[in-house]
């Protein structure tokens, strides 16, 4: 039979029964029994196989599935006589927390939300009781079991929400006589969407007693499984969890399990008649490392470019869920804007990491974003150093790939206007004929649009906030030039520190440009026309052309610019 390369697929009986293309991982089985944590936290970037491993998880111990060994004969995992012996045996509870997006539709928006997530939440678990209704009719259970059970629905109390699973899992153990396996996925999405739309507090008290509840206050558990993209904090909302098995991105264990090795891709691809696209398929999609294990690579984007015949594109970045990285760098401090700039010229960093994300820092904290960006699979690791005293860690990073580097082009982009004609563009031609007039108009327009989107972060003054707009100017300038111009910001040359310099590279076609911003100061100067004096003056004082001169080019062929603002008025001459 044909094998089918199709997208989208997360339940393991489904494709198998479809004959989707399917990489055997069902070793991750036989790992996480062996291990035995009683409760598993794994955190991978999105699109990496957590559902589908969940999905592989449930169907082989589920009891529900007793009478499905041919979905596992010719696996792996079916070479482990006790395992074998498993499977089919436990009643599994498995829910997802993918959708719990709630949207912002009233005026009160911190309470519409809150109470909107929490809404979405009892219903997951609403319908998973439902799933097991069958078994409340047995005479087990008394009129009181009958009654609780019914009470579970979307309506019900936060209290009752809180131990739901929990008594769900005492009923599961007392029908079948056997204690319950949970499975979580996503875990963390509606902590994300709290985050981004201002409940967090809401959500966080919510949270925690539901993660208490289910996976410590409960005796009827036999193992938990929980899957997401970040590691939320313990003291968030694991803090009584002491038993939790965190596996993150940086751990060893299951590392080869989510995601797909480049003997797997490279396997795949001969499979396909793809095989001389190996090189490029790496440049593109290559970059995660789990741990000790290099060039591991994102299946979305391994599968959707196999059942497009070849074509490159950003596959994995184009799915959604880039909001919270893009409202953290949009408005993030001028040294994260800055270290952007440089990652995406294609060159590395260096910063101390904790893996562990405290949402609440995020604001305020260059190594939270960075963590974060790590850990939803934005950023890879070149190199791990041990410095200091204490013996911290020091992580060397770069962009993932160029699939990766094409996602944030396009993040900054969407920035300034979303659309290809829009101010920013055509100021950029503007800026390229020297047209001061039409640079005045369609700067005013971008500043007036733009520059609150780059001073919203909670914690951030009013004092930096053109340094923040510079910066987001900046890369929106490596975006819309990059290849024509080389762009560097903020370098040294002559006697001081310059804002941007283009440098192109057709120098019989381009001028290169000097660009110097200043904030009008009202004890100092009369109005914004003083302040692009003060700037003009302050390139030629420090005689930033310098560096232009000493490689060949004449005074005529560089273009200088002081752009004043004060508020989001801006004045350019």
């Amino acid at each position: 039979m044909e094998v089918k390369h199709g997208l989208g697929y997360q339940n393991y009986d489904k494709m198998m029964q479809n004959n989707i293309f399917y990489i055997d991982k069902t070793y991750f089985i036989k790992e996480w029994w062996d291990y035995a944590d009683e409760v598993t936290l794994i955190t991978r970037p999105r699109r990496f196989g957590k559902t589908l491993s969940m999905s592989t998880v449930e169907c082989f111990f589920s009891n529900k599935y007793r009478d499905r060994k041919d979905l596992f004969e010719n696996r792996i995992v079916w070479q482990d006589e006790e395992l074998r012996n498993l499977q089919g045996t436990y009643p599994v509870i498995f829910m997802s927390f993918s959708g719990v997006k709630a949207s912002d539709n009233s005026a009160d928006a911190e309470y519409n939300n809150a109470d909107a997530m929490k809404v979405t939440v009892k219903k997951i678990i609403s319908l998973t009781y439902k799933k097991f209704k069958y078994i409340i009719e047995s005479d087990l259970f008394d009129d009181d079991d009958r009654n609780y059970y019914a009470s579970v629905t979307k309506n019900m109390t936060d209290e009752t929400a809180a131990t739901s699973i929990s008594i769900l899992s005492m009923y599961l153990e007392k029908y079948y006589g056997k204690k319950v396996i949970i499975l979580l996925d996503e875990y963390d999405t509606p902590m994300q969407e709290a985050w981004l739309n201002g409940y967090w507090d809401k959500a966080l008290s919510f949270f925690r007693a539901f993660f208490v509840n289910t996976f410590k206050n409960n005796e009827s558990m036999e193992r938990g499984l929980i899957t997401g993209i970040t590691r939320i904090s313990k003291e968030s909302i694991f803090s009584e969890l002491n038993h939790l098995e965190v596996v993150s991105t940086t751990s060893d264990k299951y590392a080869t399990s989510f995601g797909f090795t480049e003997e797997e891709v490279f396997r795949a691809l001969d499979e396909s008649g793809l095989g001389e696209y190996k090189e490029d398929v790496k440049r593109w999609y290559d970059g995660f490392t789990f741990g000790k294990y290099t060039d591991i690579y994102n299946p979305w984007s391994i599968i959707s470019f196999i059942s497009a015949n070849g074509e490159y594109d950003a596959y994995w970045s184009n799915t959604s869920g880039n909001g919270l990285v893009s409202s953290l760098i949009q408005t993030g401090n001028p040294d994260i804007k800055q270290t952007m700039e440089e990652l995406l010229q294609g060159k590395s960093f260096e910063a101390r990491l904790d893996e562990k994300i405290v949402f609440d820092q995020l604001n305020g904290s260059s190594s939270a974003v960075w963590s974060l960006l790590l850990a939803t699979g934005y950023l890879k690791i070149l190199k791990l150093e041990y410095v200091g005293e204490f013996k911290e860690k020091s992580y060397t990073m770069a962009l993932t790939n160029m699939e990766v580097r094409r996602m944030f082009k396009n993040m900054v982009r969407d920035w300034f206007d979303g659309s290809a004609e829009g101010p920013y563009n055509d100021f950029v031609k503007a800026l390229l004929i020297n047209d001061v007039e039409a640079m005045n108009e369609f700067m005013n327009e971008v500043a007036f649009q733009s520059f609150s989107n780059f001073d919203v972060a909670k914690g951030s003054s009013s004092k930096d906030a053109p340094e923040r707009f510079y910066h987001g100017f900046v890369l929106g300038l490596m975006v819309e030039l990059a290849g024509r111009f080389q762009i560097t910001s903020n370098r040294e040359s002559g006697f001081g520190r310059y804002d941007i310099m283009l440098t192109p590279a057709d120098r019989k076609k381009d001028n290169a440009y000097i660009i110097e911003f200043k904030v009008h100061k009202p004890l100092k100067e009369k109005d914004l026309a003083e302040t692009v004096s003060n700037a003009l003056k302050q390139i030629k004082e420090k005689q930033y052309k310098t560096q232009l001169i000493a490689s060949g080019f004449t005074q005529e062929r560089i273009k200088e610019y002081g752009f004043a603002f004060k508020g989001k008025e801006c004045l350019i001459g």
